[in-house]
C-alpha cells in the first residue's frame, strides 16, 4: 500500500525514475516492476508520449478471427481482448454466416455531432432563430478551422438548435453536423465547436458552457445482417432458442445488457487492435440503445419463411484511421494492415459485422449447450495458468478440471502440485 499519492514532479521524470518512485511507494517486487516497464509492440518513447505519468504498458492477447466475408470481401480480423472464447466464437459464427453469403452491411456516413451549450439566454426561442439565420457565416467559421478535411470532403455540413428544458432552466443547444471522413472526429469537432462558440454568444445573448462533441453518433450508424442456415446453427430447435433469446432481451432491461455486451466483446476487441476509442464506442452504443426511453437490444433476430435465422445490428460506429492510436501505435497500424481497410467507413462495417456473429455466437450458445461449456472449456487454461502450471502442464491441468467439472483456482493449484512431477 502507498504512504502517499502526493508524488511532487512525478510527471517530470523519466519513466525509469517513474518506475523506482512507483516500487519504493508501493513495495512492488523486482519482478513485478519488469512486468509494468514491458511495452510491448509500443516504443517506450511513443508510449511516453501518448498520455501522462507513463511507467510501462499493459498487453492484451491479440487473435485473429478467420472466416469473415463482408460485403463480398474476405476479411481476417485482429482481435485483442482477455476473454476466452471470444475469437473462437467469432470465427465459427462468421464460417455458419457464408453459407448464406456472409455478412451485409450498409451505413450512414462518418457524421459527428458538436454541441455548444448557451445558458441564460433572454428569449430562447428567438435565440434559436437567430442562430438559424446565421448559419451560413457559422458554418463557414467552423470549417476555417480545418480546411484540409474540409478539402478531402468533409467539415461542418449543417446546424442544428433545439431549446431545452432543465433544472438550471432553459438551455440554447446549437449543433454542428460534421463529416468528419476517416477521422472518429473528436478534436476536429471540438475545434469547431470552441471557434464558434463567441459567435454563438454574440447572437444569442447567452453565455456559452459546453463546447464539445456527442458520443451518441446517430448519424454515423452500421446496419448490418446475415442470414444463418437453420441446418448449419443446429436445427430449427436452436433458431427458434436464439428467437426466443432475443425476445427475453427485448423484453427485460437486465437480460438486455448481457445481450448488448455480447455484441461489444467483438466490437471493443476489434477497436482495442486498432487504437479505436472504445469508450467512445461503448458510450454511443449504450445510450442508442436507450434512445426510446427504454434500454434495448442493438441486434433483432428473426426466423424467414425458410426456417433460417436472420439477424439484424443497428449500431453508432465512430471509429477512425487518421490521428490518435490508430496512426501512432505500430502495432495498431500492424492490425490495419491486417484487416486490409483503407477508409474509416470500411472499418466501422467490419467492426458491425464482427459485432452481429459475436451476439449471434453466444445466443446460440446459450440457447443450444449454454454459455458455460465452450467457455469454461477455453477458461481454464487460465485458471491453470493462475495456479502456477507452465508448458504442457497448462492443458493438462486443464484437461482434468473440465472432465471434472470443477474449473476452479482451488482444484488448479491442487492438480499443479499433484501432477508437477508427472510431466515436463
Amino acid at each position: 500500500m502507498t504512504t502517499s499519492s502526493e508524488l511532487q514532479g512525478f510527471y517530470k521524470l523519466s519513466m525509469e525514475d517513474r518506475r523506482r518512485v512507483l516500487k519504493e511507494e508501493t513495495s512492488l517486487s523486482d519482478e513485478e516492476v519488469g512486468a509494468i516497464a514491458n511495452t510491448g509492440g509500443l516504443p517506450a518513447e511513443t508510449a511516453d508520449h501518448m498520455i501522462e505519468n507513463v511507467v510501462g504498458g499493459y498487453t492484451y492477447p491479440l487473435g485473429i478471427a478467420t472466416n469473415f466475408r463482408i460485403n463480398g470481401k474476405d476479411y481476417l480480423v485482429p482481435m485483442a481482448l482477455e476473454e476466452p472464447s471470444v475469437v473462437a466464437a467469432a470465427s465459427n459464427a462468421a464460417k455458419m454466416a457464408r453459407v448464406k453469403g456472409g455478412f451485409k452491411v450498409t451505413n450512414t456516413g462518418p457524421v459527428m455531432i458538436g454541441q455548444v451549450q448557451v445558458v441564460n439566454v433572454p428569449r430562447p426561442e428567438e435565440a434559436k432563430s437567430k442562430l438559424l439565420a446565421r448559419k451560413s457565416e457559422l458554418l463557414k467559421k467552423a470549417n476555417d478551422q480545418d480546411p484540409m478535411l474540409v478539402s478531402l470532403g468533409g467539415g461542418a455540413k449543417d446546424l442544428n438548435v433545439k431549446v431545452l428544458s432543465s433544472l438550471k432552466g432553459p438551455m440554447v443547444i446549437a449543433e454542428l453536423i460534421v463529416n468528419t471522413g476517416d477521422a472518429m472526429g473528436a478534436n476536429a469537432v471540438n475545434t469547431m465547436a470552441e471557434a464558434v462558440a463567441p459567435m454563438v454568444e454574440e447572437t444569442t445573448g447567452g453565455r456559452v458552457f459546453l463546447r464539445i462533441i456527442s458520443n451518441l453518433a446517430d448519424r454515423r450508424l452500421v446496419r448490418a445482417t446475415a442470414v444463418f442456415d437453420k441446418e448449419a446453427v443446429g436445427g430449427e430447435d436452436v433458431v427458434d432458442g436464439v428467437v426466443y433469446a432475443y425476445a427475453f432481451a427485448d423484453a427485460d432491461p437486465y437480460r438486455c445488457a448481457t445481450h448488448n455486451k455480447g455484441i461489444m466483446n467483438g466490437v471493443v476487441a476489434v477497436g482495442i487492435a486498432c487504437g479505436q476509442d472504445i469508450r467512445a464506442l461503448e458510450a454511443g452504443a449504450h445510450s442508442y440503445a436507450s434512445r426510446k426511453g427504454v434500454y434495448k437490444p442493438l441486434t433483432v433476430w428473426e426466423k424467414n419463411a425458410e426456417g433460417d435465422l436472420v439477424g439484424t445490428l443497428e449500431m453508432p460506429m465512430a471509429v477512425g484511421l487518421v490521428g490518435g492510436a490508430a496512426r501512432t501505435h505500430p502495432a495498431a497500424r500492424a492490425d490495419i494492415r491486417i484487416l486490409g481497410v483503407k477508409t474509416a467507413i470500411e472499418l466501422a462495417e467490419v467492426m458491425g459485422a464482427v459485432g452481429l456473429a459475436q451476439n449471434f455466437a453466444a445466443l446460440r450458445a446459450l440457447a443450444n449447450e449454454g454459455i458455460q461449456r465452450g467457455h469454461m472449456k477455453l477458461h481454464s487454461r487460465n485458471v491453470a495458468i493462475s495456479a502456477g502450471a507452465t508448458g504442457e502442464l497448462v492443458d493438462v491441468v486443464a484437461q482434468r478440471m473440465v472432465e471434472e467439472r470443477k474449473i476452479r483456482f482451488d482444484r488448479a493449484k491442487e492438480l499443479v502440485a499433484e501432477l508437477s512431477g508427472k510431466t515436463g
